[in-house]
């Protein structure tokens, strides 16, 4: 099979993870998956394939004889999708041989324009896989499952000389605890590659440092009427907290190795209302400024408006792996030479977000990222190409190759 021919396979199963969920996986529909997938790698000849009860799937393909005592490499993806724009059946829509300019999505009254993603021109002649603009298209990250099933399938039929080869598919990615489960002794790899990266020949190995900060206002409500120096409204309160922070360290004013605040959402009226924050950045101390910072404005707006108005909870999520990688830059080395092997140009760029390779790095596991040739994730306009896919594959094949040498 082609990798996008599995990706049409795989997208129509819906696996939303659920952040307000506190099972493990967070949504049972990823079994849906799960179960496909362990079929299909025993139909590809991987054996110890183990689903266990918290839908984490592992398999191993046995090393060419005499290949035994190279480098036992992993490959790892993650089958749940974000919960946005995943409230109904995705359809997804072929155009072939794209011309490059604004295309319509379906009668969902949205446009993939050029304007709001300048890198559609670099996709003139290819066929893009998009959605109907209603659902988000689940290639982040079943492009990276369907491309890892499909690099087994060139090495069994094309019969090219491997080390041993591990899989595993993983839960919970979106919601930030795809790798809290993983069992890395089962998984049994020197090291590994999540493929979940953008745009093919993408190699990351720098990625944020993040952490949830929630704050809790509660205000003192009284009649409107009579409330002079007595109301707090909670509210306000919470808008005083959002402008307190650096208006331009936001997701909108940064890039490469800039951080931010991100207000994912709010809800508030006079009694109490809430803010919740992601926050993140590249550089450690950058980054512990900036809880710094947040715990100042608490600590600022309990003394103007009485103790306890404000409660932040910051709660760690993920650490830049680099400190890890940085040990064995051969990963990074052999994946660049992998991409020129494949005539595909090696961009190693900052990941402006996090992977399971993040968790895994500090848990024994060295596990950079790849790119899988997707755009525009977790939202309607996500789309990706077939001939991106294909690379993607081709890339792969060429680092179990150097892995062989």
């Amino acid at each position: 099979m082609k990798a996008y021919e599995r990706l049409l396979k795989y997208v129509v199963v819906r696996t939303p993870s659920d952040e307000n969920s506190d099972t493990v996986p967070s949504s049972t529909c990823q079994f849906d998956l799960a179960r496909i997938l362990e079929t299909e790698m025993k139909e590809l000849g991987l054996v110890d394939v183990y689903l266990d009860d918290q839908c984490y799937l592992y398999g191993k393909l046995p090393a060419t004889a005499g290949y035994e005592d190279k480098p036992k490499i992993g490959f790892i993806a993650h089958m749940d999708t974000v919960s946005d724009f995943c409230d109904h059946d995705i359809t997804p829509v072929i155009t072939e041989n794209y011309d490059g300019q604004d295309l319509k999505l379906g009668d969902s009254g949205l446009v993939l324009s050029v304007q709001n993603f300048p890198h559609l021109t670099s996709l003139k002649g290819r066929t893009l896989i998009t959605t109907d603009g209603t659902t988000v298209l689940g290639a982040d990250d079943k492009a990276g499952i369907a491309e890892i099933l499909t690099m087994i399938e060139h090495l069994n039929e094309e019969n090219i000389p491997h080390g041993p080869i591990r899989v595993a598919f993983t839960p919970d990615e979106e919601i930030g605890t795809g790798a809290s489960h993983f069992d890395v002794e089962r998984f049994d790899a020197d090291y590994g590659y999540t493929l979940d990266g953008d745009t093919e020949g993408e190699i990351q190995y720098e990625n944020f440092n993040a952490c949830k900060a929630d704050f809790v206002i509660k205000g003192f409500n009284v009649h409107p009427g009579s409330s002079k120096d007595t109301m707090i409204n909670a509210s306000l309160v919470a808008m005083e907290i959002n402008n307190a922070l650096p208006s331009m360290e936001t997701p909108r004013g940064t890039e490469d190795y800039e951080g931010f605040y991100h207000l994912v959402s709010m809800k508030g009226e006079v009694g109490e209302a809430e803010l919740h924050y992601i926050v993140r950045d590249h550089d450690k101390l950058l980054f512990e400024a900036k809880k710094k910072t947040l715990r100042l404005i608490e600590k600022d707006l309990n003394e103007k408006w009485g103790e306890g108005t404000v409660t932040l909870t910051i709660t760690e999520q993920y650490r830049n792996m680099a400190e890890i990688i940085e040990t064995c830059m051969h990963l990074i080395d052999n994946a660049k030479q992998a991409c020129e092997n494949a005539d595909v140009t090696p961009l190693v760029m900052p990941i402006r977000g996090g992977t399971d390779g993040c968790q895994l790095s500090f848990k024994g596991l060295p596990c950079p990222n790849l790119g899988t040739g997707g755009h525009a994730y977790h939202g309607p306009y996500e789309h990706i190409t077939v001939e991106g896919m294909d690379q993607t594959v081709d890339v792969a094949v060429e680092v179990v190759k150097l892995y062989a040498k």
